[in-house]
């Protein structure tokens, strides 16, 4: 595996994917700016830490990248560094299939996808002059819940709307509930889903907001926002798995219809809420990595019960990767 160096930006979930990269045998690479090289030269697991003014030099680099074998894993902050359009240029190997994220950046077509799996969604609201009860209103793109904001009726929602002026959104009928992240791996190489981790996200300021008593809530004009800036590990009730596991495998299989010929596979995640009644309501998917996975560098209960040792998702792409590499099947799983 040292012929090849599995690379990415040096953010979001970087570490864990270089370390299970490392792990598995391959070179690694850290495409850092100035200001971060000395923190991901700290890490023995990283190779080398490549510093960049601004993450766009990425494309300047592509000669230099390529004589080395590299092989770029997308993760959340890529769209939001190198633009909405880098999956047209960036010349390089990169895993995954790129025509999804397409899909994954145009909130209508997220829904279109999940209902067309089979699974349930909450309401879409085309327009405000149909809101009739309490909705989340949505920005287009990966922002970690940057932008996001609550509307009780049309007059509140044209109120608020006026700060994201320009901006594609959704409007969602806001579902209550606990929220439920589950990250899963689709192997191309098998032909199989894996449950690789479950989390919850904290929130900036809506879950500070909850801790406020009643009494003095209703005299606080601050308005919930819902930035994440960390993630906490979840078990859910085992008899839950069947359908977790069902509502990974329908995704996959419309995928591959939907986005031919390839679909989606590698890491993704089902963002859903978990209602009363114990149904999952899917409201959003990643189609790549997500930052919750940084819970189970070491595997998560779920991994436990597929591998004898530790599998992170970072460690899980690499091994696919090196498994592709023994195949002779390494240019199915690359972009």
């Amino acid at each position: 595996m040292s012929n090849y160096t599995i690379a990415t930006l040096a953010s979001h979930s970087a570490l864990q994917i270089l370390k299970g990269a490392k792990d598995e045998g391959f070179e690694t690479l850290a495409i850092a700016t100035k200001d971060k090289v000395s923190f991901y030269k700290r890490f023995d697991f990283i190779d080398k830490v490549m510093g960049v003014s601004s993450y766009k030099d990425l494309y300047d680099l592509t000669a230099l990248l390529k004589k080395q074998n590299v092989i770029i894993i997308p993760h959340g902050s890529f769209v939001a560094y190198l633009g909405e359009d880098y999956d047209k240029k960036l010349n390089l190997p990169h895993y995954g299939n790129k025509e999804v994220l397409k899909w994954e950046g145009n909130r209508l077509k997220q829904m279109f996808w999940l209902e067309e799996a089979g699974l349930q969604i909450p309401k879409i609201f085309k327009d405000s002059s149909q809101i009739d009860q309490l909705v989340i209103i949505k920005l287009f793109g990966a922002k970690g819940g940057s932008g996001y904001f609550l509307a009780k009726d049309k007059k509140d929602f044209e109120r608020k709307i006026k700060r994201f002026s320009g901006e594609k959104y959704i409007i969602q009928q806001y579902m209550v509930g606990t929220p439920v992240y589950l990250q899963y791996f689709y192997s191309k190489l098998e032909n199989k889903i894996e449950l690789m981790g479950i989390d919850r996200r904290y929130e900036t300021n809506v879950d500070g907001l909850s801790r406020i008593p009643a009494r003095f809530s209703k005299d606080i004009d601050i308005e919930p926002s819902f930035t994440v800036i960390g993630n906490f590990p979840i078990v859910i009730r085992e008899s839950l798995l069947p359908t977790v596991y069902a509502m990974g495998d329908q995704l996959v299989k419309i995928s591959k219809k939907l986005i031919p010929p390839y679909g989606l596979f590698g890491p993704f995640c089902l963002e859903t809420i978990l209602t009363k009644n114990q149904k999952f309501y899917c409201i959003e998917i990643s189609c790549r990595i997500v930052a919750g996975t940084n819970l189970y560098v070491k595997g998560s209960p779920y991994t436990d019960l597929i591998y004898n040792q530790p599998m992170s998702t970072g460690r899980r792409i690499a091994l696919e990767i090196k498994e592709a590499i023994k195949q002779k099947r390494l240019n199915e799983i690359l972009g």
